[in-house]
């Protein structure tokens, strides 16, 4: 997938990532969840309040082939880590990521019960499609990359971007979704993990856009640096 553009790219390890690399895969992405809610919504008649276990079930049954999929045309070092090893990469990544998500939700409140079980399998699930898969693609197990990304949040790169920002924007849409949860207005959506499955949705797609731009920046200075 990765195009050998000579002109906006930008160099992260061993790998020129364009920006029309970045356009297709933030797109890909982002139809993919709008095709799920579509297809849930007009062939299922379901949606995240009507059906919460369902309709999540279908966002990662869509999202998580695209994320490991695409991202892993991204790889890191891509002459000593093959696609399909950085397939296996997101493979791995993703179960991992879904444990500390699961862990980190019920840490800050989310509710514990077998009927809220799947619920929060599925949601953990999404959330680590949208910020451990990628980042597991691209640099494998490297911790300095991990720990920049995540820990500092100094992303160096395009590469840096696509991934940071959008992970990002998972969690913060995903904390800011959870504050109508503990109001007693009694409305169906306040119910876990409804109204922080959509501010995931919407904090990732936000974060794609935001992401999108700051690759056009990096893009056209990097262009202008070039041709002066």
């Amino acid at each position: 997938m990765p195009t050998k553009k000579t002109n906006q790219t930008s160099d992260v390890g061993n790998i020129s990532v364009s920006i029309s690399d970045a356009f297709l895969l933030h797109s890909f992405s982002g139809l993919g969840l709008a095709a799920s809610f579509w297809i849930g919504y007009n062939i299922y008649s379901i949606n995240l309040i009507s059906d919460p276990v369902q309709t999540l079930r279908l966002l990662c049954i869509v999202e998580i082939p695209i994320s490991i999929l695409l991202h892993s045309f991204f790889r890191q070092n891509s002459k000593q880590c093959s696609y399909w090893k950085a397939v296996v990469q997101g493979v791995v990544g993703l179960p991992v990521g879904a444990l500390l998500m699961a862990f980190g939700a019920v840490v800050l409140g989310a509710p514990v019960g077998i009927q809220y079980l799947v619920k929060t399998l599925y949601w953990s699930f999404l959330m680590s499609a949208f910020t451990f898969v990628p980042t597991a693609c691209i640099y494998g197990s490297t911790w300095k990359d991990w720990q920049r990304l995540f820990a500092y949040t100094k992303p160096i790169g395009v590469l840096d971007y696509i991934i940071c920002i959008p992970a990002h924007g998972a969690l913060i849409g995903a904390w800011l979704g959870a504050w109508p949860m503990p109001l007693d207005w009694e409305r169906p959506w306040q119910e876990w993990p409804i109204c922080v499955s959509y501010g995931a949705v919407v904090g990732y797609m936000v974060g794609m856009v935001v992401s999108m731009i700051f690759v056009l920046i990096l893009g056209r200075g990097q262009s202008h640096s070039k041709r002066e």
